[in-house]
């Protein structure tokens, strides 16, 4: 069946080569949009102004000596009229006998209403600008299998005007967080995707062979390290949103290759990030939004009051009975798993633990935006101590709908402190666990150096996700899937 359908395609593009039309011709003569011809539409019908429009065939209905065609750019739909006493018998019968839906065509003709009261092109001549030789789905029966969408994006783009919305949203979002952070003055730069030792992230790398050096990189998990050595150089504010990847598990929250933003503060305090931070989220949810809460799930997000803080030892001993400011050991934690049926690998660390029954537990009950502090230790190998529980770090997230958000640091500048952490996660890699950082020799040199007192913060487009009420696969233009 398909083949006969693309026969006959093949069949009307030597019809229109044999009237001597181009097929697929170079340039257009293109005057304006299909919105600004509907935008100045008065003015352009009073006049009887020639204009020429394009886009792509989305409808077509033949009425004897007359028919009308939808066609659609990027900016909007708009009808076409076509008479054959003013097109002319050619014309008017080519368009009729080998133009179809999906084709784009080029119409230079005056803009009038008709009597139903649509604003239309009365076409005076036209031509092709790109016959399309295979079947594409209609809008009433067309791709509905979210894998078949994935795998062919340019399909749901082409069929579904709310999936090009998206993206535009996208661009919002992003565009938001950039202008917010330059105007604040923040430098932005681009560091490096491949990297000899990943770091800045529990995840596992992809691995690359650098043929020019004869070595293998890893394609970077974080944009921390690179970042931080600037501070290290002199510079005080700086940002990147870059592409990063992490060979680990896909669900509604994971992808891995995705777009990540870090930026880095130096002589800011965990205070003065979180006051930054909630100013960026909310611009960024009433910029991509329209207002100031979403739906998630069924449930009513409200970003307009202020976020509460929620300390992480008190709502872990709340939701576990576990004290993580006393002596905790990683059988004890893995037993409160088994207690509450959570699954663990029998080679987790106690962090790794710790994280686990966290993720199971705590944050299964945050629902409104709020900031979690006070994390501990084991889970958090770049922040700093905080000085009054040496058990805690001064590292914050903003979590909503049981998810992360962001993920926050006053950062890790002693280099002898960050050694040794560095040589804990590497205990937990030989113990195997494969997401635990690597040593950076370099990272901890750079260091040895000085590095002043910083802020740092990242987030990802998981972010948009959320706020779109969708997972981040489908948010992604062109997701991996499986071939």
């Amino acid at each position: 069946m398909r083949e006969d359908i693309q026969k006959t395609k093949l069949e009307k593009l030597e019809k229109i080569k044999a009237a001597g039309m181009e097929t697929y011709p170079e340039k257009t003569e293109r005057t304006m949009t299909n919105q600004a011809a509907l935008d100045e539409f008065p003015e352009l019908s009073e006049s009887k102004k020639e204009i020429t429009l394009v886009g792509r065939v989305k409808s077509f209905r033949l009425m004897g000596n007359i028919a009308f065609s939808h066609i659609e750019d990027g900016s909007a739909r708009i009808q076409m009229f076509l008479n054959k006493k003013v097109l002319g018998a050619d014309l008017f019968k080519l368009y009729a006998n080998a133009v179809e839906i999906g084709d784009f065509v080029e119409a230079g003709g005056i803009l009038f209403e008709t009597k139903a009261g649509e604003k239309s092109l009365e076409v005076h001549n036209w031509k092709m600008l790109s016959k399309n030789i295979r079947p594409i789905p209609t809008e009433y029966f067309g791709l509905k299998d979210e894998e078949a969408l994935l795998r062919r994006r340019y399909l749901d783009l082409m069929m579904n005007p709310e999936t090009r919305e998206l993206f535009k949203k996208k661009n919002i979002f992003w565009q938001t967080i950039r202008n917010f952070l330059v105007s604040d003055g923040f430098l932005e730069v681009q560091t490096p995707v491949l990297e000899h030792i990943p770091g800045g992230a529990d995840a596992e790398p992809f691995i690359t062979h650098y043929n020019a050096l004869d070595q293998d990189f890893y394609l970077r998990i974080s944009l921390e390290l690179p970042l931080k050595r600037l501070l290290v150089g002199g510079y005080e504010k700086v940002f990147e949103i870059g592409r990063v990847f992490r060979n680990e598990g896909m669900d509604r929250d994971h992808l891995q290759e995705f777009d990540h933003m870090e930026f880095y503060a130096a002589y800011w305090d965990m205070r003065k990030g979180m006051e930054f931070a909630e100013k960026m989220y909310k611009e960024i949810v009433s910029k991509v939004t329209g207002g100031h809460t979403h739906e998630l799930e069924g449930e009513k997000i409200d970003w307009s009051v202020k976020f509460p803080i929620v300390d992480y030892f008190t709502e872990f001993k709340k939701e576990t009975s576990i004290d993580l400011s006393g002596e905790v050991a990683v059988e004890q934690l893995k037993k409160k798993a088994d207690e509450l049926g959570i699954k663990y690998e029998k080679s987790y660390s106690k962090g790794r633990m710790i994280d686990t029954l966290y993720k199971k537990t705590v944050r299964q009950k945050l629902i409104q935006p709020c900031f979690l502090v006070g994390h501990p230790l084991e889970v958090s190998p770049l922040a700093k101590i905080d000085p009054e529980n040496p058990k805690k770090v001064l590292r914050f997230q903003i979590v909503a709908g049981r998810g992360e958000l962001c993920n926050a640091f006053a950062e890790l500048n002693d280099p002898i402190d960050q050694k040794n952490r560095f040589l804990e996660q590497m205990k937990a890699r030989e113990a195997g666990d494969v997401e635990a950082q690597m040593m950076d020799e370099d990272f901890v040199e750079a260091l040895e150096y000085g590095m002043p007192p910083a802020f740092g913060f990242g987030m990802s487009e998981r972010f948009f996700a959320f706020l779109m009420n969708k997972s981040v696969r489908e948010t992604v233009i062109f997701a991996a899937v499986r071939k």
